[in-house]
Formats: C-alpha cells, sequence, structure tokens
C-alpha cells in the first residue's frame, strides 16, 4: 500500500474510535496534516474501499474501517505505549492492597475494565500448568488427614482423606518423604509420583495413605474442569453502546467455555508477540459470537522473554510493591494515551492511601481448619527450599526438573472484549501492563 494512502487509512481509523461517526475527506484535511487536498484524500479513500480497507454505508456518509482496515491498523501500531508514571501508581496502589491472589485476580478484572471501558477477563492459574510447591499433611481427626497442596503459581488445593483406623505415629516423616519425590513435578504428574513411594514403603498404614493422596490428587486434577473466570465491565459495555450489538457476545460469557478456549488460545499465541499482546478481530477469532468484536489477551504467570520498557520497569520492581503505601493514590489517571488520539473516557481511582504490602496468603479460609492450613502456608513461604536441600532429595528433585523444564506457555491469561472499534492502543497497553503485574506478582512470591 502507498504511504500516503496507509496515513490516510490510519486517520480514518484514528477518529472512527474517537467519534464514532463516519469520516469524511473534509475532517480529514482538518484534524491530520496530510499535506494534500481534499480531492486527492477523496481518491485514497476510494481506494481504500475498493481494496476492502474502508466501507461506505451511505452514499451521502463518509467511511469506516472494515475489519481488513483495524487490523492493518493494529499491525501497524509499532509499538505500545508505555504507561505514564502517575498511571503505573495508579495500578500499583489499586492492585497492592490485595490480601490474596483471587483478590488480585479480581482487581485486575475490575482495574482493567475501568480503564478500558470493555469487558475484562482474568483467568486463575490452571492446575494442569502449575509445579507442586509443597504438601502438607494435616490430622484433623483421628479417621481424616487435611492435605493441602501448594503450586509455585499461588494456587492451593485441600482434600480430605479418610484413613480409617489406621495409625501412623510420625506424619512429619511422612510429609517429609512425600515432598522429597513431588517438589517441583508438574501438578499433573504428582499422583504418579506419590504412588512411585509406596513401592518402597513397608508400613502398610503408610501405604494406605500414600494411595488415598494419590487418588485425592487425581480427582484434584480431573475436577478442574476450567479455570475460574473473574469477569467484569460487561454493565458498562452494554449501556455504552447498543446491548443488542453485544447480545451474541453476552450469550458466550454466561457459557464461558467458548470463551475460556479462546483466550487460552490467544494468551499462548501472544507469548510469541514482539508486545507480548494477542489481537484477534471479528472472523479472527472464529467464534460466531465475536463477530462484532475484537479481543486483547495476553498471558500471565511465565518467564515471559518479553522485556519490560525503561519507562515501566517501576511498575514490577518489588521495592516499588511494597513502597506502594507511601505514595498518594487519590485520583490519579490510569488511562494510557496514543500519541495521535486520546481515549474518550478518562478513568479515575481513589484508593485510600494506606496499601497493604502483597500477601502470599492464597488459601481457602474453612473456619475448623484456617489456622494450621495458614501456618502451613506462612511456614512453606519462608522455607521454600528446606526439601530441596534434604540428603533424600537431591536426586529426585533434580531428575524432575530435568525431565519436565518449564516453558514459555502461560498458566492463565487475562484480556478485553469490546467492540471492534475500540481503542486498540489504550486497550493493548492496559492489559500488557497489568499481565506483567501478575507475572511479576507470580514470580516474586514462588
Amino acid at each position: 500500500m502507498q504511504s500516503r494512502r496507509m496515513m490516510v487509512l490510519r486517520a480514518v481509523v484514528e477518529d472512527y474510535i474517537r467519534s464514532q461517526e463516519p469520516v469524511g475527506s473534509a475532517s480529514l484535511t482538518k484534524n491530520h496534516h496530510l499535506g494534500v487536498s481534499s480531492a486527492t484524500i477523496r481518491n485514497d479513500m476510494s481506494a481504500l474501499e475498493e481494496e476492502g480497507y474502508l466501507v461506505q454505508p451511505h452514499t451521502s456518509a463518509g467511511r469506516i474501517p472494515t475489519e481488513k482496515g483495524y487490523r492493518y491498523f493494529v499491525d501497524g501500531l509499532a509499538s505500545i505505549i508505555p504507561l505514564s508514571e502517575a498511571q503505573r501508581r495508579g495500578i500499583r496502589n489499586f492492585l497492592s492492597g490485595s490480601v490474596s491472589l483471587q483478590d488480585t485476580l479480581q482487581r485486575s478484572a475490575r482495574l482493567l475494565a475501568s480503564i478500558t471501558g470493555q469487558i475484562a477477563l482474568v483467568a486463575s492459574p490452571s492446575l494442569s500448568k502449575s509445579r507442586v510447591r509443597h504438601i502438607e499433611l494435616v490430622q484433623v481427626s483421628e479417621s481424616t488427614l487435611l492435605a493441602v497442596i501448594i503450586t509455585d503459581t499461588g494456587s492451593v488445593a485441600q482434600h480430605m482423606l479418610p484413613i480409617g483406623n489406621i495409625h501412623v505415629d510420625d506424619f512429619s516423616s511422612l510429609t517429609t518423604v512425600i515432598n522429597n519425590k513431588c517438589v517441583n513435578a508438574p501438578f499433573d504428574l504428582a499422583a504418579r509420583y506419590v504412588r512411585d513411594l509406596s513401592l518402597h514403603i513397608d508400613d502398610s498404614n503408610m501405604r494406605i495413605v500414600i494411595s488415598s493422596l494419590a487418588a485425592a490428587i487425581d480427582d484434584m486434577y480431573a475436577g478442574e474442569h476450567a479455570h475460574d473466570l473473574y469477569v467484569a465491565g460487561a454493565s458498562q459495555l452494554a449501556h455504552k453502546h447498543h446491548a443488542n450489538d453485544f447480545a451474541q457476545l453476552f450469550d458466550a460469557l454466561e457459557e464461558q467455555a467458548v470463551i475460556m478456549r479462546l483466550m487460552t488460545s490467544l494468551s499462548e499465541e501472544a507469548s510469541d508477540c514482539v508486545n507480548g499482546v494477542s489481537v484477534a478481530i471479528g472472523s479472527e477469532t472464529h467464534t460466531p459470537e465475536l463477530l462484532n468484536a475484537s479481543v486483547v489477551t495476553s498471558g500471565y504467570g511465565y518467564d515471559s522473554s518479553i522485556e519490560c520498557d525503561e519507562s515501566e520497569s517501576s511498575l514490577y520492581n518489588e521495592d516499588n510493591i511494597k513502597d506502594s503505601s507511601n505514595e498518594d493514590s487519590s485520583n490519579e489517571d490510569v488511562t494510557s494515551s496514543s500519541s495521535t488520539y486520546r481515549s474518550k473516557t478518562s478513568n479515575r481511582f481513589n484508593e485510600s492511601n494506606e496499601s497493604k504490602v502483597l500477601s502470599c496468603d492464597y488459601l481457602v479460609k474453612k473456619e475448623n481448619t484456617k489456622n494450621c492450613i495458614d501456618n502451613i502456608c506462612i511456614s512453606t513461604l519462608k522455607s521454600s527450599d528446606d526439601y530441596k536441600k534434604s540428603s533424600n532429595n537431591k536426586d529426585i528433585s533434580d531428575n524432575s526438573l530435568n525431565n519436565t523444564s518449564h516453558t514459555n506457555v502461560p498458566v492463565a491469561f487475562i484480556g478485553s472484549i469490546g467492540p471492534q472499534h475500540m481503542d486498540y492502543a489504550v486497550t493493548m497497553s492496559a492489559v500488557r501492563a497489568v499481565a506483567r503485574y501478575l507475572n511479576t506478582f507470580i514470580s516474586h512470591n514462588s
């Protein structure tokens, strides 16, 4: 495409995103320094229409971008705009008040929805993509054990194990043996590793406990049909646009399975993108419910090869996360802005100046077991390498790590769904920023 024609297309997309009204040659001449006459711009717009980048809804109206036009525009965004210091501080303060992984994910969805004015979706880490960090067995009654499994992504699974009338003298020693075998193992292989232990243990009571634990891990893994999905902004999108335009999208959100498959796939593709963000427009989603929408997605929870922009580095700095309580977060504008146009909506967050330090208490708060589970988690976080240092553990743990190395696949996704005329620059910047926060949040705590 000719460079001037490309500039005309970009100008049409920018103006339509801002006004949501068909764009004519006169307005382009007025609002953009294209260096050519209105007649020349009209000719370029006609050529762009013939090539499928623009469409004219009415003969007397201007043009609007097609799906092909939006794709060309998104591909032409040279880089994602860095956030300002005020925006980074706003995100940091808003999220750093979280008290658990689940709270952080809920806050992330609300934050992203507020920034973009669109639907935000954040999936919790999947057990299938997690590794075992620690397993603890706690006897809660004469016939019942509580098994608590903490993963490297901050998820915690727990299961009650009926053990009948068997008696084991030292559950602490048994727990050590189990962790020697399972620490750093992929969750989907943990049950097999636990069963292998029974082949080397003579005590029949301990073998029963080990078999029960292996069965419980199998049940946990098989019972995870999908991630927990945190959704925000649906009502906001419906109020801003005609609800009928997104009726199918809202139906898909009710089912969730379609959206989960799509955004999981896009988040994995995003790991190979230069900016770490994937954009699917209309038919590119291969989802009938999203033909009128665009989806911007990123993954989190893996060691991304994508470097942070220097201007964004403070957002992901651990010291800044912990020191955010000293910063005034009142009325901070956390929306991004493009160098060529501004988002219509300015979103502000009014948060308390007293922010809590990020916590690693990711545990399900069941009243009858809360205290002992909290103690397990705190102990594990304070001595995450204890089991690796034990004399029996070196060969087993090293073997587990060598056979199942980490891949550049995210454990979950974060994304935004909105109309095709969404503000792509703002949305891509916001999705990437929050995804990187979550990535660092999990990394610091594992």
